[in-house]
């Protein structure tokens, strides 16, 4: 979700349960402008943040979540909006950003490897395909696009929504691509990544579609600006599970396999935590790291710590309540 855009803060009120979380580690000040995106390596070892100053940081996880700072990454000319880890490759990142490029990094050389052209507005999002043979990028400029990671040219641009798309991410199997965004009706849509192809749409939110995840090949998670967190079955679309309303506007969505846990992030800095397989009904766990909009969400790789990139440039490391 791009801050450009933001929207004006709507008060409601929300169902949250009381909860005791452990204290989270002191916020680092990680970019000197908001921090837009978070991302933890595979093996979980490494986080990185892509801030406004243009720049990407690659910093250490310890065990109870402290960080430190590993590697900066330069060389785009506007803010950085997504980054992402390839799955299988321990020295390749990707990133999207406001200069209208993707770029692919070497982590060794501390260098860029390749960019990627094409889109004509801020590249809102970037994200391998768990079997890293495809690479998926989503743009202010509507449209959806594959790329050969290898080489940064373009396989396909697949289709467009009807406005800017936010989030893009692909199924366990890496078989199925899903993006959402705004437009008239705030849309996700699935595509066949082999065949190219959209292959149905997911309706039912009343407001722009701020992130996305797969929780496995079957079923796909949502979070909207309409203040909903929702599950959706993609064989037939259709909407099975949905909690909220969160507190604020949700900037960011994260699903923790380990732990079975969604979260995500919101306007007020908020944490909204949700365990559908084991809590009672729709009720969110909410808490605050920081006293700041919160604009991305990771999970460690544990899924017993969250960490949420912010507004005043900081990462937060933060526990969340177990079963």
């Amino acid at each position: 979700m791009t801050s450009l855009r933001l929207p004006l803060f709507l008060f409601g009120v929300a169902i949250v349960l009381p909860v005791a979380f452990a204290q989270p580690t002191e916020p680092v000040k990680a970019h000197t402008e908001l921090v837009h995106a978070v991302a933890v390596s595979p093996d979980g070892k490494l986080l990185a943040t892509a801030g406004f100053d243009n720049l990407v940081k690659l910093w250490e996880i310890a065990p109870d979540g402290k960080l430190k700072e590993k590697l900066t990454l330069k060389g785009h000319t506007a803010g950085v909006y997504a980054v992402a880890f390839h799955p299988t490759d321990k020295k390749i990142i990707a990133t999207a950003s406001q200069d209208k490029t993707a770029r692919l990094w070497d982590l060794d050389e501390g260098k860029m490897k390749v960019e990627l052209k094409g889109h004509t507005d801020i590249v809102d999002t970037i994200a391998f395909s768990p079997d890293g043979k495809s690479l998926a990028t989503a743009s202010a400029d509507k449209s959806v696009r594959l790329w050969n990671q290898s080489d940064g040219k373009l396989i396909k641009n697949l289709g467009a929504h009807d406005g800017s798309v936010y989030s893009v991410c692909f199924s366990p199997n890496s078989k199925l691509l899903a993006s959402a965004g705004a437009g008239k009706d705030n849309l996700i849509k699935l595509w066949d990544v082999a065949g190219q192809k959209e292959l149905k749409q997911l309706k039912g939110h009343e407001h722009p579609v701020t992130g996305i995840a797969f929780l496995d090949d079957a079923n796909l998670i949502s979070a909207s600006m309409d203040r909903t967190i929702r599950i959706w079955k993609v064989s037939d679309g259709k909407e099975t599970k949905k909690a909220g309303p969160t507190e604020d506007d949700p900037y960011g969505v994260a699903w923790a396999e380990k732990t079975k846990t969604i979260a995500v992030c919101g306007y007020s800095g908020l944490v909204s935590v949700w365990m559908p397989e084991s809590q009672k009904g729709d009720k969110l766990k909410s808490f605050k790291p920081v006293k700041s909009p919160g604009y991305c969400i990771a999970f460690t790789a544990n899924g017993k710590m969250v960490i949420t990139g912010h507004n005043n440039g900081t990462v937060a490391v933060s526990p969340v309540g177990g079963k």
